[in-house]
């Protein structure tokens, strides 16, 4: 009967393992910590917040008062750790509250667990979700694995390297029992439009212009994220303690190769004239320090564990689409702020 406690689990990516879990491990008692801030939405979860198994706290993973209690309340022995600010652009804008959730929310999250557990440390488990951004950038050849070399090159990226380091040192010092997984871009259904995807259809929805960094030949490697959620729940039930993964979709596209294969299943599912959307492309100036190319190598998750994604990208992009579309009202609730009014129901507060 495992009690398990998910950071970050209103927001995209935790929203789906939440969901999962409480599939998966009907026993378990899961314990969802989320600051909600713009990024965390609770309209993700409706479906399961009555569910006997699942207790949401408002809260940020920086409170030290706050998560030694939700320790001692629970009597958490594993910890699920998602909760982070993630988005490249604004890491640039705020540097400092990066540092501030994404190496401070951590290490609070580790002392905790270590003064909980160490008299035990036993059946318990630190899992560390996190990035391949903290590899930098490749050239046109080669992937990213477990033994990649750290070389951050934004905001974002240092202040998830710094944490992955944390965690590993926590695990060296105290012998805290730790795993570490680093993936590539998610997309899928429920993230937030300021992500290229569904910031592309967003666009293509309002008729309005599609921007494009440079001219768009910076690949990323796209996982879909309920693989991502699956390979998570895989890898917390048999990886192996103080070993990292990496997890990738297998599925390398230049930004505007993805965006016209957006724009084509966005102009087949409304019925537009072919080429519609493409016309709305603009190129703009290129972000600041915008890494080249990421890619994972999967075949250690893959040989040990069994895990492979379930789907191709254009697959994948054909169910992210149709759920946008069949989800507008979620969209504009995101768009236009009302999203947040769910939180003044159940919580009398605003993010």
């Amino acid at each position: 009967m495992k009690k398990i406690l998910i950071t970050g689990g209103a927001g995209f990516i935790g929203s789906h393992v939440v969901k999962l879990f409480l599939q998966k491990h009907p026993t378990a008692t899961l314990v969802n910590i989320d600051k909600l801030t713009y990024a965390g939405n609770l309209e993700n979860l409706k479906e399961i917040e009555a569910h006997p198994n699942y207790v949401f706290v408002k809260g940020d993973i920086c409170d030290r008062k706050l998560v030694k209690s939700i320790f001692s309340s629970y009597a958490i022995d594993t910890v699920v750790h998602l909760a982070a600010e993630s988005h490249v652009d604004r890491s640039i804008e705020s540097p400092f509250e990066f540092a501030q959730t994404n190496i401070m929310g951590t290490l609070v999250l580790l002392n905790q667990a270590k003064e909980s557990w160490e008299k035990d440390f036993s059946n318990k488990l630190f899992y560390h979700v996190s990035t391949d951004e903290v590899f930098g950038s490749l050239e046109e050849t080669g992937l990213f694995s477990e033994t990649t070399a750290y070389d951050p090159k934004s905001p974002y990226a240092a202040s998830k390297a710094s944490s992955d380091h944390f965690v590993k040192a926590y695990q060296n010092t105290y012998g805290l029992p730790v795993i570490v997984s680093n993936c590539s871009n998610n997309y899928g259904p429920n993230q937030f439009p300021e992500k290229l995807i569904p910031l592309v259809i967003h666009r293509i929805l309002e008729n309005q212009c599609i921007p494009i960094y440079g001219q768009g030949l910076n690949v990323r490697d796209w996982l879909y994220v309920e693989d991502h959620a699956n390979a998570i729940d895989l890898i917390l039930r048999k990886g192996k303690l103080n070993h990292t993964y990496a997890i990738g979709g297998a599925n390398e596209w230049t930004n505007i190769d993805l965006v016209k294969l957006v724009c084509r299943t966005m102009d087949n599912a409304l019925g537009n004239k072919k080429g519609t959307s493409e016309k709305r492309i603009e190129f703009v100036k290129d972000r600041a320090g915008h890494d080249k190319r990421y890619a994972i190598d999967s075949s250690k998750l893959a040989n040990e564990l069994g895990w492979k994604p379930s789907l191709q990208f254009e697959e994948g992009i054909q169910l992210t689409v149709h759920w946008y579309l069949e989800n507008k009202t979620w969209l504009e609730n995101v768009v236009n702020g009302s999203y947040q009014e769910y939180y003044k129901k159940q919580y009398n507060t605003t993010p």
